[in-house]
C-alpha cells in the first residue's frame, strides 16, 4: 500500500494528498499517517509546500468528516428507537438509553470532536454521531477543522523535518495507533460490563 500511496502523490500532487486523505476519513483502513509524513516528506523533493499539503489535507479531512456526519443525520435517535422498539429486547437497549446517551453527547459533543480528531480511528468515526446527535453543522465543521488542522501540521512539519527518514515515523505512530486500540477495547469492555450490571440491578 505504501508504495502505492508514494506512486500516487508523484504523479497528482496536491490532487493526489486531498483525494487519499478524503477517502482515509471515510474509508479508516486507508493509513493517514503514511499519507501525510510522505506528503511533508515530499515538500523537500518537489514544488509542494508545507502549508500547501496541510491545507489540502484538512480540506480533504473536512470533506469525508462532513460525508459521515451527513451519514449519521440518516441515523437519528428516532430511527435509532424504531430499532430498539423492534431488537432492544435482545439488545437489552431502551429507548431512555438512547435518549440518555443522545444528551450525553449534546453536552461533551464539540469536545468529542475535536479531541477524536487527534485519535486514529475514532477521527474518522466521531462524524457518525455528531451527526446522529444533530449537532450544529457550523459547530461540527469548527470543531471539526481545528483538530484536523492540529493533526495535520504535526504529521506534514515531522515528515518534513525527517526527509528521507519520514518512514521511521511511521512505525512511532504504529505504535501510537496499537495503544489507542487497546485503550478503545479497554473502555468498551468496561463499559458492556458496567452497563449490563446496571440492566441487572434495575431489574
Amino acid at each position: 500500500m505504501e508504495q502505492w500511496i508514494t506512486d500516487w502523490l508523484s504523479d497528482f500532487g496536491y490532487w493526489g494528498v486531498f483525494l487519499l486523505i478524503m477517502i482515509e476519513n471515510v474509508f479508516p483502513p486507508i493509513p493517514s499517517e503514511i499519507i501525510l509524513t510522505l506528503g511533508g516528506f515530499m515538500t523537500t523533493t518537489t514544488s509542494m509546500t508545507i502549508p500547501g499539503v496541510i491545507a489540502v489535507a484538512t480540506l480533504g479531512s473536512v470533506v469525508g468528516a462532513v460525508i459521515l456526519y451527513f451519514i449519521g443525520l440518516q441515523l437519528d435517535v428516532e430511527r435509532l428507537e424504531k430499532i430498539v422498539e423492534k431488537h432492544g429486547r435482545w439488545l437489552r437497549v431502551t429507548k431512555h438509553d438512547i435518549h440518555r446517551a443522545d444528551a450525553w453527547f449534546d453536552r461533551i459533543g464539540p469536545w468529542a470532536v475535536f479531541l477524536g480528531r487527534l485519535v486514529p480511528l475514532v477521527r474518522s468515526l466521531i462524524s457518525i454521531p455528531a451527526g446522529m446527535s444533530n449537532m450544529r453543522f457550523s459547530t461540527f465543521l469548527l470543531f471539526t477543522t481545528l483538530g484536523t488542522v492540529i493533526w495535520n501540521t504535526i504529521l506534514v512539519s515531522a515528515g518534513a523535518a525527517l526527509g528521507e527518514n519520514w518512514h521511521s515515523l511511521v512505525g512511532y505512530f504504529d505504535i501510537y495507533s496499537n495503544i489507542i486500540y487497546v485503550i478503545l477495547v479497554v473502555v468498551a469492555i468496561g463499559w458492556l460490563i458496567w452497563f449490563f450490571n446496571k440492566k441487572k440491578k434495575h431489574a
